[in-house]
């Protein structure tokens, strides 16, 4: 009788989804390698990951963040905030993660993979 209702469900969901309206995609979705590097502070030197962006929403590990159709790059990384601007396949800014009681800064570079 339980599977019954999940198939019913999952029936219903998929019907759903089918008929839900397909966003557009926004100019900037998709898989962005990104480096952080620090400038001050004690924490890595620098780091590298994969972050993705979907809709205009950033994610990835402990990533989360939006990404306006201009560019406008707002993220907070564990905390920390960085913000920047990406053009074509490629963008750059600065994080700083004082707001979290941790001294380092920097800079961070990304490239659309």
């Amino acid at each position: 009788m339980r599977s019954n209702r999940i198939s019913a469900f999952l029936v219903a969901g998929a019907a759903t989804i089918a008929t839900a309206p397909v966003s557009a995609q926004q100019p900037y979705d998709g898989l962005w390698q990104v480096t952080v590097v620090t400038k001050s502070g004690s924490c890595d030197a620098q780091t590298t990951s994969t972050i993705t962006v979907a809709d205009g929403k950033i994610s990835g590990g402990p990533v989360s963040g939006s990404v306006g159709s201009g560019g406008l790059v707002r993220v907070s990384i564990n905390g920390a905030q960085a913000n920047g601007q990406l053009s074509g396949n490629s963008g750059s800014g600065k994080w700083n993660a004082a707001s979290v009681g941790v001294p380092c800064s920097g800079r961070w570079e990304a490239s659309r993979q």
